[in-house]
């Protein structure tokens, strides 16, 4: 137990390859645990599901399409010094009612909370307009 707690805050390397230095070990190992955590952000938080590739080219097309959505997840974080859950669950929140009548068809936009405002703000988004489409039933003449 003693010889463990030497060790917290610690990095243990193992390494096979003598050639290399022990800052580009430490970097390539830090630089892996970020590509990892990438991955597992993909697959979590833009809700990736498994794909089974057998051909290279299949396995790097995905890889390529996955990679900007990362990085809008990580701009969008960025910019708004918030987690990715927290602004799903904010933007969640709007909502778009399509109303049908007699006299024709409706789309509203929810009131945007101060949040979203904020968000849309940050980002430079242009905020929906409240009534989208509005559409006259057709005439029966």
């Amino acid at each position: 137990m003693r010889a463990d707690k030497k060790l917290d805050g610690r990095y243990l390397i193992r390494m096979t390859d003598p050639s290399l230095s022990a800052e580009d070990a430490a970097l390539g190992y830090k630089q892996l645990a970020e590509v990892e955590l990438a991955f597992r952000t993909m697959k979590s938080k833009l809700y990736l599901r498994p794909v089974h590739h057998r051909l290279d080219q299949r396995i790097r097309a995905h890889v390529l399409l996955c990679w900007p959505g990362l990085l809008v997840v990580r701009v969008i974080e960025t910019e708004t010094r918030m987690t990715w859950d927290r602004i799903r669950d904010v933007m969640d929140e709007l909502s778009l009612t399509s109303l049908l009548s007699k006299h024709g068809r409706v789309e509203i936009v929810s009131n945007l909370s101060e949040d979203q405002r904020n968000i849309m703000k940050t980002l430079n988004v242009t905020p929906p307009k409240r009534v989208r489409s509005l559409a006259a039933a057709p005439s029966n003449t």
